[in-house]
């Protein structure tokens, strides 16, 4: 699953830098985060990091997309192809 983050966002930026694909980013109101670049850091991490920085736990999986580990892994390859 991509992960989202939900209205209890205080905008604290501490997950924005720490996503390896850019998939955060503000949006209007809160950070919101691109399913079609959130791999949950599979490839990267072994924790998706921005869950282990929030300070709210506001990050939650996105049930909108749901994901394999191998769908996260195929995303993961195919971001990094691209760069």
């Amino acid at each position: 699953m991509a992960l989202i983050i939900t209205d209890e966002c205080i905008n604290c930026d501490v997950c924005e830098p720490e996503c390896p694909n850019s998939a955060i980013s503000q949006g209007d109101a809160i950070y919101v985060i691109d399913p079609n670049k959130c791999t949950e850091c599979v490839g990267h991490y072994d924790t998706p990091q921005c869950v282990d920085v929030c300070p709210v736990d506001c990050i939650i999986q996105d049930p909108a997309h749901t994901e394999s580990k191998e769908q996260l892994q195929a995303k993961y390859d195919k971001l990094m192809a691209a760069k």
